[in-house]
């Protein structure tokens, strides 16, 4: 054989075995890559609905520890009858009194704003500039809070004890309803409710 012959037996398997070493890099570089794609553990948890237990909440309380959901605090509230009357009494101050605007799920579109009248449920950021509004549960006459609620202290925001947002403050709407649906009489679940099970 000469040196310009060519073995092709050798040159095919030598072509086959780098495209194939070649191939398997590609599938080891691209197995984590695509993996990379999908959302960790932790921000799966954190789009995840969770379960709070209000058995032990006493009437006319916000729920503590304030449990989070996505990352925001949730509030529970337990109304007395006499707050619900408040509630329903004078609706004037309010910007959005029977809740017009697409800030929760149909069934607390009431003028309680939730599935139960006694117990509200609201995600606790402020819709003007996402602070934290602090609950009041008694009448607080110098912050025309007529029934108790939730004051927003970096701002002025003023919301009743339906999360329904009163007239010139800046907070421009309603706290927003999660969705949510009662497991038993004492359990939650919020992020998740029947209508989307």
């Amino acid at each position: 054989m000469s040196d310009r012959e060519v073995d092709k037996g050798r040159r095919r398997f030598l072509i086959g075995a780098s495209v194939s070493v070649w191939g398997l890099g590609a599938v080891g570089v691209a197995v984590p890559f695509v993996k990379s794609w999908s959302p960790s553990a932790k921000a799966r948890a954190l789009g995840a609905p969770i379960k709070v237990d209000i058995g032990k909440l006493e009437d006319g309380a916000l729920l503590g520890p304030i449990p989070a959901w996505r990352g925001k605090p949730v509030f529970i509230v337990r109304r007395t009858a006499a707050m619900l009357d408040g509630l329903k009494a004078n609706t004037d101050p309010l910007s959005d009194p029977v809740s017009d605007r697409d800030q929760q799920p149909k069934y607390a579109k009431n003028s309680f704003r939730s599935r139960k009248p006694e117990i509200g449920v609201y995600v606790g950021i402020c819709t003007h500039l996402g602070c934290s509004p602090k609950f009041h549960v008694d009448e607080l006459p110098e912050l025309a809070l007529t029934t108790g609620g939730f004051f927003c202290p970096c701002h002025g925001s003023k919301f009743d004890l339906a999360g329904r947002v009163y007239k010139n403050v800046p907070a421009p709407a309603n706290l927003v309803v999660p969705p949510y649906s009662f497991e038993t009489d004492t359990v939650i679940n919020i992020g998740i409710d029947e209508e989307n099970a």
